[in-house]
C-alpha cells in the first residue's frame, strides 16, 4: 500500500471515528415553534463531525447558530433542527379519544398546568410543540395526553422546567431563562440580575408584577461569571456594635412544610356545633362531611388523622379557651372557626406555630395572613367567566320590576361597565284582564325578542313572585313566536345565585330560558362522584346530604392530603374538585390570604341539560 493511500485510509479511519464519537443530545426544546437538540460542544468537536452526528447540513447549523461561522468553543451551547420528525397534525377524532383540552387562563403558566394534571413537562411539550413556555397566552388550546394524567409528580415537573430552562439559556438571543421560585418578587429578580423593574417587564414581553408566579419560566439577561473582587472591610469591635431589636412584620411570611406519612396527622376541626344551647344540624352535616372525607384518604391513601371536634359555640370567648388547651396546641392543621370575628387568635396562634388555617365557609376580609385559606370564593372574581355574555354584538337588557334588588343591580352595572345596555320596566297585569284590540298586554315581552340580535335578559327582581313572572314571560314570547313560525333570536338569562334558595319556582323554567348562575357551589345530583357520595352519606347517617356535607367533604380531600404535598406549594397552581366544585387558590401578596378564585358557571341548556364551567 502506497503512503498516499494508507494516509488517506488513516484520515477517513479518524474521520469516521470523530462523527461516531459525537453523543447526541436528548435535550430537545421548542423555540418559535421550531424543534432543537440543544448540543453542548466538546473539547475537539468539528462543525462537520457535529453535522454528521445529527445527520443534518453543516449549513443549516450555521444559519441557525450564526455565531459559529466564527468557529466552536467548547462549552457552548448549538441549536440542532429536529430534521426528518415533523410534527403532525392530530386529527379530530383521535384527539377527541387520547387528549383532554385544556384553555390556558389569565397568568396561567406551564407549571402550573403540569402541577394542574400532575403530568410531566415534556410530555406537554411533545404534545403541543408551538407553544412557547415561558410565555403562554389568554385562551390558548393545550392537548393534555389522557393516559400521562397523573404520572409526573411534583418533584420531576420542577426538574424538567428547571432542566428546559438551563437548556433555553445562552441559545435564544443571547438571553439566559429563569424559573421563578416562591418568594421571587419583581424587585428582588430586577436587583439580583442587574436590571430595572421596567426593564425585566419589557424583557418578558411587558409582564407586570400581579402576574409573577413562581413556576413561571422568564427571560433574563445573560449572565456572565464574574469574581468576586477581594475588598477589606473594617470590622467594628463587637463591643461597639448597637443592639438592634430585629424588625417583625405585622403577618409573617409563612413557610410551609410538608409532613410525614409515618404519624397520625393532627387535625382540629372548629365548627359552633350548638348556639345559645341549641343544636346546629348544617354543621353537624359539615363534620359528617369531613368524616367520609377522612374516611376515603383512609382507603385510598392511607393517611392517618388524629382528629378533634371543638365546638366554638359561636363565641369568641370560647375560641380564646380552646386556644389554650394543651391538645389544641399541637394540632398540624386547623379547620375553622367558621365566623370571622372569631378568627383573629387562631391565626395568631397558626403564624406561631407555622400551621395553615382553613376557613371553610364564610369570605372574610377583616383578617388577613399568610397561614389562612379561603375556600369560599373571592367575590371580586364573581364574573371572571362572564365575558363571552356581555361581548361586543350581543344586546344586552335590564329587566326592572317593582322592587329592585339593589345589590344584583350593582354587581351588574359593574360588570357592563361601558358596554350599552337597554332598559325595560316589566309591568305585570293578570291575563284575565283584557286590553284593547291591537294593543299590547303590559305582561307581554314579544318586543324584548323582535330583533335578529343574540340577547342577554337580566331580570332586577328582589322576590321570587316577580322572578317568577318574568321568567314565564319570557319563556311564553319565546314559544308563542315559534308556534307562529316567526323566527326568534337567541338569547340567554343571567341569573341571580340567591334564585336557587327560592322554594315555588318550576326549575324547568331555568332550561326554557337558558339561565347562567355563578355560583359558589355546585353539586350535580345525577353525577356519578356526587351519587357515590350520596350513597356513603346516606348509608352512614341515614339521610341525603346538603351542601354543607359537600363542603366538609371537600375541606378534609384538599387541605388533610394537602399538608403531604401541596401545602409547601401554598396549594397554587393546582385545581382541586374533590366532587364538582373546582377551587383554585392564590395569593395576590404577601402576608395576605390565601384565596380561592374559582366561582362555578352553571350554565342551563334548552335540551334540559345543565353544563358546569
Amino acid at each position: 500500500m502506497s503512503i498516499k493511500r494508507l494516509f488517506t485510509t488513516l484520515l477517513l479511519a479518524l474521520t469516521v471515528w470523530c462523527v461516531s464519537a459525537i453523543e447526541r443530545s436528548t435535550s430537545i426544546v421548542y423555540i418559535n415553534g421550531t424543534k432543537y437538540y440543544i448540543h453542548t460542544v466538546q473539547q475537539g468537536e468539528t462543525l462537520y463531525a457535529i453535522s454528521k452526528g445529527y445527520e443534518v447540513s453543516t449549513e443549516l447549523i450555521e444559519q441557525h447558530n450564526p455565531s459559529v461561522k466564527a468557529g466552536l468553543k467548547a462549552g457552548a451551547k448549538i441549536k440542532i433542527p429536529v430534521e426528518n420528525a415533523p410534527t403532525a397534525e392530530v386529527s379530530k377524532k383521535k384527539q377527541k379519544k387520547n387528549f383532554a383540552t385544556h384553555y390556558v387562563v389569565r397568568g396561567e403558566t406551564l407549571y402550573a398546568i403540569a402541577r394542574q394534571y400532575e403530568i410531566p413537562v415534556q410530555t406537554i411539550l411533545e404534545d403541543n410543540p408551538k407553544i412557547d413556555p415561558s410565555r403562554l397566552s389568554l385562551g390558548q388550546k393545550l392537548l393534555i395526553r389522557k393516559k400521562a394524567i397523573g404520572k409526573g409528580s411534583e418533584e420531576e415537573i420542577r426538574e424538567d422546567l428547571k432542566e428546559y430552562a438551563e437548556q433555553l439559556s445562552g441559545v435564544t438571543e443571547g438571553d439566559d431563562y429563569y424559573v421563578v421560585q416562591r418568594g421571587d418578587t419583581f424587585y428582588s429578580l430586577s436587583k439580583r440580575f442587574g436590571l430595572s423593574e421596567e426593564e425585566l417587564s419589557k424583557l418578558n414581553g411587558g409582564l407586570k408584577a400581579e402576574e409573577l408566579k413562581a413556576g413561571a419560566m422568564i427571560r433574563i439577561p445573560a449572565q456572565q461569571q464574574i469574581e468576586p473582587e477581594e475588598v477589606e472591610v473594617a470590622v467594628q469591635p463587637e463591643a461597639e456594635q448597637p443592639e438592634v431589636e430585629p424588625i417583625k412584620p405585622e403577618h409573617p411570611i409563612i413557610d410551609f412544610r410538608a409532613v410525614c406519612n409515618c404519624d397520625p396527622l393532627k387535625v382540629s376541626l372548629m365548627l359552633p356545633m350548638t348556639n345559645k344551647g341549641k343544636a346546629s344540624q348544617q354543621y353537624l352535616e359539615f363534620y359528617q362531611g369531613f368524616l367520609l372525607g377522612l374516611d376515603s384518604l383512609k382507603k385510598k391513601q392511607g393517611y392517618s388523622v388524629d382528629l378533634d371536634l371543638y365546638d366554638t359555640k359561636r363565641d369568641p370567648e370560647e375560641v380564646a379557651t380552646i386556644i389554650n388547651e394543651d391538645r389544641f396546641r399541637r394540632s398540624q392543621l386547623v379547620v375553622g372557626p367558621v365566623y370571622e370575628e372569631e378568627m383573629s387568635e387562631v391565626v395568631k396562634f397558626a403564624e406561631e406555630k407555622q400551621i395553615p388555617v382553613v376557613s371553610p365557609l364564610a369570605h372574610m376580609t377583616r383578617v388577613e395572613s399568610d397561614v389562612l385559606f379561603l375556600m369560599a370564593p373571592d367575590p371580586t372574581k364573581k364574573y371572571a367567566k362572564a365575558e363571552n355574555l356581555i361581548e361586543e354584538g350581543k344586546s344586552v337588557t335590564l329587566i326592572y320590576t317593582g322592587s329592585t334588588d339593589k345589590e344584583f343591580e350593582q354587581e351588574m352595572l359593574a360588570l357592563l361597565g361601558d358596554k350599552p345596555f337597554k332598559r325595560h320596566e316589566y309591568h305585570y297585569q293578570h291575563p284575565s284582564i283584557k286590553v284593547k284590540e291591537g294593543e299590547l298586554h303590559p305582561s307581554d315581552l314579544s318586543p324584548l325578542l323582535d330583533n335578529e340580535e343574540e340577547n342577554l335578559f337580566i331580570i332586577l327582581a328582589d322576590n321570587e313572585i316577580d322572578v317568577d313572572r318574568v321568567l314565564a314571560a319570557l319563556a311564553s314570547a319565546d314559544t308563542n313566536l315559534r308556534a307562529r313560525s316567526l323566527r326568534t333570536p337567541k338569547y340567554s338569562v343571567l341569573g341571580n345565585s340567591r334564585w336557587n334558595r327560592y322554594q315555588n319556582i318550576d326549575r324547568s323554567i331555568f332550561f326554557k330560558n337558558r339561565v347562567v348562575f355563578f355560583s359558589t357551589y355546585h353539586a350535580k345530583r345525577d353525577s356519578e362522584r356526587i351519587v357515590a357520595f350520596d350513597k356513603a352519606y346516606l348509608s352512614a347517617f341515614g339521610s341525603l346530604p346538603s351542601l354543607y356535607a359537600y363542603r366538609g367533604y371537600d375541606a378534609a380531600m384538599i387541605f388533610v392530603a394537602g399538608m403531604y404535598n401541596d401545602i409547601e406549594y401554598d396549594m397554587e397552581d393546582r385545581r382541586y374538585a374533590p366532587l364538582q366544585t373546582i377551587y383554585r387558590f392564590s395569593q395576590e401578596e404577601e402576608h395576605k390570604n390565601h384565596l380561592n378564585s374559582d366561582w362555578m358557571r352553571v350554565n342551563y341548556h334548552s335540551d334540559f341539560t345543565i353544563t358546569i364551567e
